[in-house]
């Protein structure tokens, strides 16, 4: 024991221990170095705002920014920005961010999604418009034709043209409900005295 104390106290041993504390110092400097170079440390790029941007566009400024970029695909149309163009991008407009980043974005589609018709014929029209509504329709008008059933619907029309339950529309399309008006009509009435 006392033969390494005196080692520890030996020229040798401390010409060896500054050696590798200088090794050690200058390892740690050469890596920080190469990470500061390697990461562009200190070095942002400001993301672009691509909002209402067609996908083409975006990719343009994307690779001008020197950013990498990948296209989501959105159910959701919003009518306020033209179809295929830039929705929400993330990480948001204004970020400082590495050179090489990925940019998410979402697009939006050509237009809304299509929706089922359901089955509202011989249906009140009170009950008919929730029906509709829930699935993303809407009544834009009703019309009444002589019919026995008072508000009872007994045929759906898209832009003029009769349609069927099961049939298939863009959300937030307007159908024309076309209900009775609680008159027997003519033929009824005269079935109804024949027999």
């Amino acid at each position: 024991m006392k033969h390494f104390f005196q080692f520890l106290k030996s020229k040798t041993f401390l010409i060896q221990l500054g050696l590798a504390v200088i090794v050690l110092l200058l390892l740690v400097f050469l890596t920080l170095q190469w990470l500061k170079s390697e990461t562009n440390h200190g070095e942002f790029v400001e993301v672009p705002d691509f909002a209402k941007m067609s996908v083409q566009e975006m990719r343009k400024a994307a690779e001008d920014a020197g950013l990498r970029y990948e296209v989501l695909d959105s159910t959701n149309y919003n009518p306020e920005f033209p179809r295929f163009s830039i929705l929400e991008q993330d990480p948001v407009a204004g970020s400082k961010v590495k050179d090489n980043r990925k940019i998410y974005f979402t697009v939006n589609p050509s237009g809304y999604k299509k929706v089922t018709i359901p089955d509202i014929i011989q249906v009140t029209k009170r009950n008919a418009t929730s029906r509709l509504r829930a699935v993303g329709l809407d009544v834009q008008r009703v019309t009444y034709i002589d019919e026995l059933g008072k508000d009872m619907v007994y045929r759906m029309k898209y832009k003029g043209k009769y349609v069927n339950p099961g049939d298939k529309l863009p959300k937030t399309s307007k159908l024309e409900l076309v209900c009775g008006n609680g008159t027997i009509t003519q033929q009824a009435r005269i079935q109804a005295d024949s027999n």
